[in-house]
């Protein structure tokens, strides 16, 4: 029997399995073959197309025990994060399509539920399956299904965040909550606890006869309480020594492990025990990201957390030119340089977001938090309270999570505070959840926050440079994902605006290209002018506060528009509608930007051309938008 994955195909035992139901049917003794089969093929994958190969070699035998164990769907299993899910993928149907993952048109890199009912929610978004895992619990507590048991599976920093700890505090709280929250730690040294006392201990700390014993003890003896704390403290001590996690206990959660997540059968007898406790349980398991692909074990850096496309047989990536981020990778380094008051900050992301050189030149100078973009932002507060000026570099998706932070804890006290958005705009590749397409719109509404957004390297050089001078409030830089843009010389000034493109002859049409869509305008200006449409195109470099000499220009002009790479609603383009209004200016603008939805995953190129995005595009739609008005224009409407 052999099934295509794509553009390749297996054989064996991964090639049977066609739900959970084939992976529970299977002697122990195959397990280890289907783990190899497994690993081998998300190499193959990864190698062609890149993701998160080094998280998913690292919970093999983890999922396949979780899924040998569960019931899935009816026993829901929610991974945290999300792109540590490719296994589950693999073991719930999804083999058929596999080699394209993440291209346009092929599985998602990350749970999904259009997908399969495998996948409960779509969490790529770190620290959230624990209240997603909290809410199904208590749902199906309610409606009377106490038979079905909600599978957490958290790890890869994940733990990091404090939205987990929020949900363990109120998991702990329902006694009887059937969670099981596998803790999938592979950043830990400690080795994990061997040996039949500690595996009888573990068994013996999630039996309701061990608690009942404690309640009979406490109701007994309650009125000589030393008698009871010394039972106590003896189980806490004993604990203590046999098993380094017992903060989880200490919350109220019982707790098993640790266990060797790469011994399957070890794996499955925790949760089997876990799962007929009834109530919430740690399954603290210590895995070895990139585990089997010796290129990711020794890999230092991130065990081959994302690579792009690799070399299978060496694990070197293949090149990928210059990008944004190495261009801010060196200018924050010569900043830092220059000024010993300049600090960064990371949420997890000292390499991917480019902080790794800044880390290395000045090591006492860069503050990695874990995944806590909301305590990123409300320490950059504190040190800038410090006399500090601290550069936070985040991934633009994940600023949404800040929002609040950045509002009241930064802008309110006018705090010099710079946010550097990566991957801003459209992404691509990792789908809807990672597009970083709601910034502009978010960002509108903070008071005294300036917006600054390059259109090219030497740009994003100059405006990081005027960001980090700001001294009476919050700064942001935002640039998007991949090869950085070739650079655009001004042709002119218009106030601290950039003019990209001067109109001959009369002007129709003012082009405002918001950093790298300004390419993209110049493409459409040059369409324009082969149409008799005379155009003006320019960069605002600065888009929140926009300059005021933008009304006085677009009054020249018969007609505005907008390009950029944000959502449409709340942009810059309704900044500059209404900076128009303001000024009396009675001139029509047209926003052209991305529509307000959830984007299928595919390249960023082929997205921006699937959503109009191209100088093809703008320039067939403004020429359109051109045509209207002056058909309104020499047809005035009827009097009666």
């Amino acid at each position: 029997m052999q099934r295509s994955r794509g553009d390749a195909s297996v054989s064996g035992l991964l090639d049977s399995v066609v739900g959970p139901h084939d992976v529970k049917r299977l002697d122990a003794e195959q397990l280890p073959e289907l783990a190899s089969e497994i690993r081998d093929l998300l190499v193959d994958c990864c190698s062609r197309f890149g993701g998160h190969l080094g998280p998913n070699l690292g919970v093999v035998e983890l999922t396949i025990a979780v899924h040998r164990v569960f019931d899935s769907p009816r026993d829901p299993v929610i991974w945290d994060t999300g792109h540590q899910a490719y296994v589950h993928k693999l073991l719930t149907g999804r083999l058929t399509g596999f080699g394209a993952l993440k291209q346009e048109g092929g599985l998602s890199g990350y749970p999904s539920q259009a997908e399969s009912e495998h996948d409960f929610v779509e969490n790529s978004h770190a620290s959230t399956a624990l209240s997603y895992a909290d809410g199904l619990a208590k749902a199906f507590k309610l409606r009377g299904e106490r038979d079905r048991t909600v599978v957490a599976v958290i790890g890869d920093g994940a733990l990091t965040g404090g939205m987990a700890w929020e949900a363990l505090n109120n998991i702990a709280g329902v006694k009887d909550l059937p969670v099981v929250i596998v803790v999938n730690d592979n950043g830990r040294s400690y080795s994990p606890t061997i040996g039949g006392l500690a595996s009888h201990l573990s068994k013996l700390r999630v039996t309701r006869r061990y608690e009942d014993f404690l309640d009979y003890v406490k109701d007994k003896i309650g009125n000589v309480p030393v008698v009871y704390d010394a039972l106590h403290g003896f189980k806490k001590g004993v604990k203590d020594i046999l098993a380094p996690q017992i903060m989880f206990e200490d919350l109220g959660l019982k707790y098993i492990g640790p266990v060797d997540g790469h011994d399957e059968q070890a794996m499955e007898a925790a949760l089997r025990t876990a799962r007929d406790f009834r109530g919430p349980v740690i399954v603290h398991a210590l895995t070895q990201k990139g585990r089997g692909y010796s290129p990711a074990e020794n890999h230092d850096e991130d065990q081959f957390h994302s690579p792009g496309a690799f070399d299978r047989a060496t694990g070197a990536e293949k090149p990928k030119g210059r990008i944004w981020t190495d261009v801010f990778s060196e200018e924050i380094v010569r900043l830092g340089k220059d000024r010993e008051d300049i600090v960064a900050i990371t949420a997890a992301m000292l390499h991917p977001t480019g902080l790794a050189a800044f880390a290395d030149a000045f090591p006492d100078r860069v503050y990695d938090v874990g995944i806590a973009e909301q305590h990123a932002l409300t320490s950059a507060a504190g040190l800038a309270l410090g006399g500090l000026h601290p550069v936070v570099a985040v991934y633009a998706t994940f600023l949404n999570r800040a929002f609040d932070q950045l509002l009241m804890d930064v802008a309110l006290h006018r705090l010099p505070v710079t946010v550097v958005l990566d991957r801003a705009g459209v992404t691509g590749d990792d789908g809807a959840s990672h597009n970083g397409m709601w910034d502009l719109s978010i960002l509108q509404v903070v008071p005294g926050l300036r917006i600054a957004v390059p259109r090219d390297g030497e740009r994003l050089a100059e405006l990081l440079g005027e960001a980090v001078a700001v001294s009476d409030g919050p700064t942001v830089v935002r640039f998007p994902k991949g090869p950085v843009a070739a650079p655009v010389e001004a042709v002119g000034k218009l106030g601290e605006m950039d003019v990209l493109r001067a109109a001959t002859g009369e002007p129709d049409v003012l082009l405002v290209g918001v950093g790298p869509m300004a390419q993209v305008c110049l493409e459409a200006a040059g369409l324009l002018d082969a149409q008799g449409i005379t155009t003006t195109v320019i960069d605002p470099r600065w888009v929140k506060p926009l300059d005021e000499a933008l009304p006085l220009a677009a009054g020249a002009h018969k007609l505005v528009a907008v390009v950029e790479d944000n959502g449409r609603v709340g942009g810059v383009g309704d900044a500059v509608a209404r900076a128009l209004r303001d000024a009396d200016v009675d001139v029509p603008v047209r926003t052209f930007g991305i529509p307000q939805e959830f984007l299928d995953h595919a390249k960023r190129a082929v997205i921006l051309g699937r959503i109009g995005l191209t100088g093809q595009d703008l320039a067939r739609q403004i020429t359109e938008a051109v045509a209207r008005r002056s058909q309104q224009v020499e047809t005035p409407p009827a009097r009666r």
